[in-house]
């Protein structure tokens, strides 16, 4: 890659005989898809003290993800210091500093492997230069250590500390020149590190949003409408503010536009907002506060209805192709054997453990923020559209997150907290109720596959047809709830269709977790079992006959270099044997009776894989899961491996959450409130989990996605090989099992 000269490192000396480090940061993901090449940005994320302390800048959101340590990491790596030596610190929204600051879509680790390693070994490289200079020695007899310069012909050495005010002054290297570490060299990438906030989480430190304090702060909360768009016709509001530490009850107008297809940021929802001097007392108040509500078109909808509807639509012709190639109706025909099924999944919400907040100061027409947002550019953003107010106005302060899954990808809540800033005067900490933060939640969107597939003579794979309901208006689709052209077995099935028809729905979606991922793993890998068991063949032997096909590509694209979103059908088959391997996949056909094991494998962000569940069914259907073993492959490193490890851990356990998880509509209204409703795995029903890993010649990706999607399928598959039931409705209670 080409840098020009103005893609370098800035140095400035700062008080104390330290330095800043600064580059010219390039999105190295999209230029490796061979994208065009935006303006390059300027960053900021090396300090030296004088007495040798470290201090790298975090610059991605922290939501449990573990990128507070994995991209300083890379920093300090090339840098050649001790990690006990390096402190980090979170940074502020500042995109012109820090270049991209978003979590999602497991973009963190791609995004950054080679720009942050190219910061450590410029910095590297400038503090051998001044060491170089300081001695008269060639700056090719240096070499570093632990933070210190070494020169082996002379025996003279020095610490970081010592030559940072002397670097600040010398050119600077382009970051493409840079020398990078023989990874056999590594002494942090490839290590286990405790998080770097550890510590202050389990001795209670203030570091999330919801701690966020400041003086004369008052609390709010808002009583948010019982069905999308309602709005306030009358309330008590003079009553309310005369309760406890009430200091103002506001009228939220809102600013949604309501039809049958709605965005994912639609708006601020109409509803009371109470501000007290306190949390407890602003929700306290709210128990007293009584509203007419005007409901609007959303009251008409219900899930029975848009069960029917689905119903309905599966037996008429899809509105929308996605991909269509051979003669899948012709091949059916002549099928030996042909398998029907449909299988449909509810609406979930996300689930956060910490619930939507965001802290906010309006002075002088500028707002301070304390956010608790995924996509921070995206929420000042739209605070600035909803205010009037220019973004150069808005200082966002990222804290860290108590879980995210998509859901704060979406900023509603940080407008919300902007426009009560600005209404009262005062410093104002918003932070949603556990019932509205379920109940008013951007939802993953249901959807209802029609499914069928052919087999010849031998068992093997001819056609496969695939029809999703799901929402949305004519040919767009609700956010979260699209489904791509190379959806497998897309482009592996000898003749294929992938169509969509959508119903509209008044109610707001977006991204879950692994989005569609989450959904059409469990379908398109239950289904496969489905057809492996059809025709009396090993659903590992099935589905790998299946990857060892050559691939047809997707029209228009057949002379395109291949990006990240495509599958490697190697890859997708390693992940598949390995846990195999590991599961003794070969003896778990001896099993006993009420007891049966599943595999299932999916690619997505750019990870791949596979996973083996060994379940046992009870008389009364009560399920266990005994054992999980996953197998994945992100590339040829893994930065951290204690938190990669957690992160396989943490995938399946929300999936086998979601297996139990659903949001119903009646009369518009969403009828489940808190985790009673839409329950989270308990620790008893947690079990025994295994992570390997498959090293390939490829650059490290992430993986907050692609350790989820497997597991509901295996599950599913193991549950069907321990009692013959196939579960093709979730939750699994809809299909009459339940977690013991």
């Amino acid at each position: 890659m080409n840098l020009n000269r103005r893609s370098f490192l800035q140095m400035t000396a700062l008080a104390g005989g330290g330095f800043a480090l600064g580059l010219y940061e390039m999105p190295w993901a999209q230029a490796q898809r061979g994208g065009r090449l935006p303006n390059l940005i300027p960053a900021s994320f090396i300090r030296i003290a004088g007495d040798g302390t470290v201090t790298l800048m975090a610059k991605s959101p922290e939501i449990g993800q573990g990128v507070k340590n994995t991209l300083p990491m890379m920093i300090a790596e090339e840098l050649d210091v001790n990690w006990k030596d390096v402190r980090v610190e979170q940074a502020d929204l500042n995109e012109q500093l820090y270049g991209g600051q978003s979590a999602g879509g497991s973009t963190s680790t791609p995004n950054n492997w080679q720009p942050l390693r190219r910061v450590g070994a410029a910095g590297r490289q400038m503090l051998i230069a001044a060491a170089a200079a300081s001695w008269g020695v060639d700056a090719g007899g240096c070499t570093t250590q632990s933070g210190r310069v070494l020169h082996a012909a002379s025996g003279r050495s020095a610490g970081y500390g010592e030559l940072a005010a002397k670097a600040a002054t010398l050119p600077v290297p382009a970051l493409d020149q840079v020398k990078l570490k023989d990874p056999k060299d590594y002494r942090i990438i490839g290590t286990s590190q405790p998080g770097v906030d550890t510590h202050a989480i389990v001795t209670g430190k203030p570091l999330f949003g919801i701690d966020v304090s400041l003086p004369g702060m008052l609390s709010a909360v808002i009583v948010k409408n019982p069905v999308f768009g309602a709005k306030v016709k009358s309330a008590n509001i003079d009553e309310v503010k005369n309760l406890p530490g009430v200091r103002h009850v506001l009228v939220i107008e809102g600013t949604l536009q309501l039809g049958s297809f709605i965005p994912g940021e639609p708006g601020m929802e109409p509803g009371v907002a109470i501000l007290a001097d306190t949390w407890w007392q602003a929700q306290s108040a709210r128990k007293s506060l009584k509203v007419d509500w005007d409901l609007g078109p959303g009251a008409t909808q219900s899930s029975e209805g848009f069960q029917k509807k689905a119903a309905e639509l599966l037996k008429g012709s899809p509105a929308n192709t996605v991909r269509s190639y051979g003669d899948a109706d012709g091949a059916l025909k002549s099928a030996a054997k042909v398998v029907e099924a449909v299988y449909a999944y509810p609406f979930i919400a996300h689930g956060t453990l910490e619930p939507m907040g965001t802290t906010a100061v309006y002075k002088e027409g500028k707002l301070e923020m304390w956010a608790t947002s995924q996509a921070p550019p995206g929420g000042r953003a739209l605070v600035a559209k909803a205010m009037g107010i220019p973004e150069s106005d808005i200082t966002v302060h990222m804290c860290r997150i108590g879980g995210g899954f998509g859901r704060r990808l979406m900023n509603d809540y940080m407008v919300e907290a902007a426009w009560l800033a600005k209404q009262v005067d005062v410093p104002v900490k918003l932070l949603w109720a556990r019932e509205d933060d379920i109940a008013h939640d951007s939802y993953r969107p249901g959807g209802t596959h029609g499914l069928k597939a052919g087999l010849d003579a031998q068992g093997k794979l001819v056609a496969w047809k695939q029809h999703l309901i799901t929402y949305g208006d004519g040919k767009r689709i609700v956010s979260g709830g699209g489904i791509g052209a190379d959806e497998f077995p897309s482009g592996y099935a000898p003749n294929y269709g992938l169509y969509t028809t959508a119903m509209p729905l008044i109610l707001r979606c977006g991204p879950l977790r692994a989005p569609g991922g989450n959904a059409y793993a469990w379908v398109g890998q239950s289904f496969l079992d489905e057809l492996a068991a059809a025709a009396g063949r090993d659903p590992l032997e099935f589905q790998l006959e299946i990857l060892s096909s050559t691939p047809i590509p997707i029209p228009g694209q057949e002379n395109q270099p291949k990006g990240p979103r495509d599958l490697n059908p190697e890859r997708l088959a390693g992940v598949l044997k390995l846990v195999a391997e590991k599961a003794g996949w070969a003896k778990s056909k001896k099993g006993t009776p009420g007891r049966g094991f599943g595999i299932a494998a999916y690619f997505c962000h750019q990870g791949y894989f596979a996973e083996v569940a060994d379940v046992s069914v009870d008389k009364s259907n009560k399920v266990t899961v005994n054992h999980v073993w996953a197998a994945g492959d992100v590339g040829n490193v893994i930065i951290n491996p204690q938190a990669a490890e957690s992160m396989g851990y943490g995938g399946v356990v929300d999936g086998l959450s979601q297996m139990a998880q659903e949001i119903t509509l009646e009369e518009g209204a969403v009828q489940q409130t808190n985790f009673h409703q839409h329950p989270l795995m308990r620790m008893r029903q947690v079990p025994p989990i295994e992570v390997y890993w498959r090293k390939t010649d490829f650059s490290p990706t992430g993986l907050g996605e692609p350790t989820l999607p497997p597991i509901l399928p295996a599950v599913s598959n193991a549950i069907f090989a321990a009692t013959g039931k196939r579960i093709r409705t979730l939750p699994m209670q809809k299909s009459g099992f339940s977690w013991a």
